[in-house]
């Protein structure tokens, strides 16, 4: 896979097709969808690199059947930028940063975490979580990209958003969970969030949400691996809190490097990117 390094595309331009309303969109629902943010031959290119990544690293090795709710959602790599150098290159995108840095109305972005989320056919649900419920930061300016590196349609598990849900900021003390599905589908209906996502996407399309978004994903009904790759972004500037949990303990150790209280998110693992 090394001799990629060469031939992979740089993406390092500015995406230039990020309008108004996109911005506009994802400030009033907390989503928005980008389509083409990479062309055919440059998600190709790093398909072939992340999928390879991500099998190497995988760790899961039950069968669909003996795992949780959890497990049966997706196989789940994590930061991978750190492990592989040709994944690097697209966790480290300036195309990517520059387009979540507008987004938020900030100058520079770091890197949270990555994750590949790779939901197998027949896997099972993802359920309505926020993602900021994980993170021991002071900042509601944080943003996931999801980014399918395959086709994707309605079937295989396509994030959905509960629109404008991020407004209310952090909602309940909830992992993923059944119990989080079941406890966030009686708000979202108390609240008359539409509940919205894409019929299709295409490779290379990716949403952007804020981590207070309410969000989930239906099982992958098809026979086709829904192979997706994210990026988490903090804005710079974003400061360390007191773990509320042990999810946030966790994440505080994993993805800060115990940074404490009060400093800035400037840990090795979280550098800027533009």
């Amino acid at each position: 896979m090394e001799k990629l390094m060469e031939k992979l595309p740089v993406l390092d331009d500015s995406f230039t097709a990020l309008s108004h309303e996109q911005v506009n969109e994802f400030r009033k629902n907390g989503h928005t969808l980008i389509q083409g943010l990479l062309h055919a031959d440059e998600v190709a290119a790093y398909r072939r690199v992340i999928t390879h990544a991500a099998e190497k690293y995988n760790t899961e090795k039950r069968k669909l059947e003996d795992r949780d709710t959890y497990g049966k959602a997706f196989l789940q790599i994590m930061n991978l930028w750190r492990s592989d150098n040709l994944v690097q290159q697209f966790v480290m995108s300036k195309r990517f940063a520059r387009v979540a840095a507008d987004l938020l109305g900030v100058e520079n972005v770091r890197i949270y975490h990555d994750q590949a989320l790779f939901k197998e056919p027949g896997g099972g649900p993802t359920p309505w979580h926020q993602d900021q419920y994980y993170w021991p930061v002071d900042t509601h300016h944080t943003v996931t990209m999801w980014m399918p590196l395959v086709d994707i349609d309605a079937a295989m598990g396509m994030l959905t958003f509960a629109s404008g849900s991020h407004k209310k900021g952090y909602v309940f003390n909830n992992e993923i969970s059944d119990e989080s599905q079941d406890k966030f589908d009686e708000y979202i209906q108390q609240h008359n969030f539409p509940v919205v996502r894409a019929a299709a996407m295409k490779a290379g399309d990716a949403t952007f949400h804020y981590g207070y978004t309410i969000h989930n994903a239906p099982a992958n009904q098809s026979q086709k691996m829904r192979e997706v790759m994210t990026i988490i972004y903090v804005a710079d500037g974003a400061r360390v809190i007191k773990p509320q949990h042990k999810w946030q303990e966790n994440d505080h150790k994993t993805w800060l490097m115990g940074l404490p209280e009060g400093e800035l998110v400037t840990s090795e693992l979280n550098p800027l990117v533009l």
